[in-house]
């Protein structure tokens, strides 16, 4: 599971919980029908606010874009509504595409297990088989997930060129576009195109955020194995890439405001407040129910994870803990790929509901100045 939004359960009402794990089920159960049960490992949390931004501008009747899935051992074998239709079909090809560019990506780096040729062949043919089935799902949604491969092929070649003193937000560029199409997209989806301009916007520095936030988690990991960075490339201080994501954030929220919604709750809570949250998790500042270690601060010495696995082994790491429930039933988990702590999804506890933020809101979730409590 990757992506940057990664709510705690501490900080959404139960109401908002359960709309989010029934948008995060139906990308999963999207993803299988699109290309079967190995797809549902593309899964990501980044993935489902395509169908979030889709519900939040559709017009259909409340509920409409829902149906009942069956029992799953990862909401501990309980039945759910979960996202249908085509916003998740959407997160699905999108999901497929950028989980195929991040195959490559390890192949090309020769990352754990795909060192190995006959692996990093084996590897190669699910990124491909990926693509195939991103397009043709991107396809049934009406978009062209051309632009997203695309993206993908120019960001290599940019980083190809770019060393001391090139712009940082060069590098960033190719992700900006693909996630400001994207999201642009959901508004021409739910037949509101006026919204198009404001979520391109909002998309494109959301995709800025995701660049940058991932370069700093990977910063120390990729020093010490000589990787490629961004930050390191390019000589940009911390400081600074800081103050890019904050004024990202700034930007998405006023992009937002931007947009019509007809149920924008949920959307503006992980979009406002959430994204602001990542900035503040990745560079040291956590939720206060968070570990110790998971609240250092940035750079400070932490014991490390006890594992850091490739991307094959964690997948069959990943499967087990899959298979056991563990992912979805336990109140913590160890991440299979890198040994960080994970909070289980279907945790229960609620330590208030003044997180429920657009109560104190108008309906759009505009000019809201709340979810600052330190529950």
């Amino acid at each position: 599971m990757f992506g940057i939004i990664r709510p705690c359960r501490h900080r959404l009402s139960e109401g908002l919980r359960d709309e989010w794990l029934g948008h995060l089920c139906g990308l999963c159960l999207a993803l299988r029908r699109t290309h079967g049960q190995a797809a549902r490992m593309a899964t990501n949390y980044d993935g489902l606010l395509i169908s979030v931004l889709h519900d939040a501008q559709s017009a259909a009747e409340p509920g409409s874009n829902r149906r009942t899935a069956g029992p799953c051992p990862l909401r501990g074998m309980r039945t759910a509504r979960v996202a249908a239709g085509e916003g998740a079909q959407l997160a699905a090809a999108v999901s497929l595409v950028l989980a195929s560019a991040k195959i490559r990506d390890h192949v090309l780096d020769g990352d754990g297990l795909l060192r190995r040729r006959a692996l990093a062949a084996a590897a190669t043919r699910v990124a491909r088989s990926w693509d195939g089935a991103g397009a043709r799902g991107g396809a049934r949604a009406g978009f062209d997930t051309a632009l997203l491969v695309d993206a993908v092929a120019r960001q290599q070649s940019i980083e190809s060129l770019t060393g001391r003193g090139s712009p940082l937000l060069t590098v960033t560029e190719p992700t900006e576009t693909a996630t400001g199409a994207v999201f642009a997209h959901t508004a021409r989806l739910a037949g509101r195109p006026g919204n198009a301009p404001a979520l391109a916007e909002a998309g494109r520095l959301f995709g800025r955020l995701a660049h940058l936030l991932d370069a700093v988690e990977d910063l120390a990991a990729d020093r010490a194995a000589g990787l490629w960075n961004p930050i390191d490339i390019t000589g940009t201080p911390l400081p600074e890439v800081r103050r890019l994501c904050d004024d990202a954030v700034h930007g998405v929220r006023l992009a937002l405001n931007d947009a019509e919604f007809t149920n924008g709750r949920l959307a503006h809570v992980l979009l406002v407040h959430e994204l602001a949250e990542a900035v503040d998790r990745t560079f040291g500042a956590a939720c206060g129910h968070a570990s110790p270690a998971a609240s250092a601060p940035f750079g400070a010495p932490q014991e490390p994870p006890p594992v850091r696995r490739g991307p094959v082994a964690g997948c069959v790491v990943w499967a087990g803990l899959f298979c056991t429930c563990q992912i979805c039933c336990r109140s913590e988990y160890q991440d299979p790929w890198n040994g960080k702590r994970r909070e289980g999804w279907c945790g229960k506890a609620n330590c208030c509901d003044c997180c429920d933020c657009c109560r104190c809101c108008d309906g759009g979730g505009k000019g809201c100045d709340c979810c600052s409590c330190d529950c």
